[in-house]
């Protein structure tokens, strides 16, 4: 690729300053991530799901190594900013996030998220206190790098059996306090709740469309107040939903209609690299 990846964190910087709101799309390997950018996308992400997926795994089962090494197919792909779903950072101390952090800026990463779940769905989230330690040292950590890095904090209570939009905003708050770079609070169920989160936010908010009856046109979102917009899984999914009605047809009926409604050769041929 031609572009450093300091002017790839430069320009990664600037979409989360000018006036209104951006989609980072997420794509989950090479051919995709270059559709994507061919589509005229201005930054790209990860998805810990849709990564999970094509190694044939759940969500959260991903070690580092692995989802570094796709996030490498994903930066080496294109000239595109790139960030990642970095999950709660492969580990339960500061340190771990704070490791994670480190090695992503390694594989060519310009952003990348740490949330407040444990994993363990007997305690699902990290206490106040211990998640906001945790995102310091990621903080700390980005602040420490040669190429500026986007740090994103998530707070997961919707998402982890703890829907208290009280306590995700004073979880947000305490992350922007700790030097997050820009919040997260997947799964809020309606625009009078992401209103409410950014207006008590001075930094910039990430929406996550991907749930049904919980996603929001841009429009809508940037007039709540929202920066920038990711799409998690969904378009993995999609993909994949394709995939499965294909060859649930070939399987089925025995034909092949699905061929029909699929890009030809040549037009995918044009996203990738010769």
């Amino acid at each position: 690729m031609s572009v450093s990846q300091a002017e790839k964190a430069r320009k990664f910087r600037v979409l989360h300053e000018r006036p209104g709101a951006f989609v980072i799309a997420n794509p989950w390997d090479a051919g995709s991530a270059r559709i994507l950018a061919g589509l005229g996308f201005e930054a790209l992400a990860s998805s810990s799901g849709a990564k999970a997926g094509v190694l044939g795994k759940r969500d959260g089962r991903v070690t580092r190594d692995e989802a570094l090494s796709n996030a490498r197919l994903i930066v080496n792909a294109t000239d595109l900013p790139v960030a990642a779903d970095l999950e709660k950072g492969f580990g339960d101390s500061p340190e771990d996030a704070a490791e994670t952090i480190r090695q992503a800026a390694g594989v060519g990463l310009v952003g990348g998220s740490i949330e407040d779940a444990t994993g363990n769905p007997d305690q699902p989230l990290f206490d106040i206190e211990t998640a906001t330690a945790r995102i310091k040292a990621a903080v700390d950590a980005a602040r420490s790098l040669p190429v500026p890095f986007v740090l994103s904090a998530r707070a997961e209570g919707f998402l982890r059996g703890r829907p208290d939009l009280g306590d995700v905003i004073k979880r947000l708050q305490a992350y922007e306090a700790a030097g997050a770079d820009v919040l997260f609070a997947p799964g809020l169920p309606d625009l009078a709740s992401v209103k409410k989160v950014c207006g008590a936010l001075r930094k910039p908010f990430n929406f996550m469309v991907g749930i049904k009856g919980k996603s929001f046109s841009k429009a809508e979102l940037e007039a709540a107040g929202v920066k920038r917009i990711s799409l998690a899984t969904s378009l993995y999914r999609a993909a994949m939903t394709g995939l499965i009605d294909a060859a649930t047809e070939v399987r089925e009926q025995g034909t092949f209609g699905y061929l029909d409604r699929a890009i030809a050769t040549g037009d995918l041929n044009a996203f990738m690299k010769e």
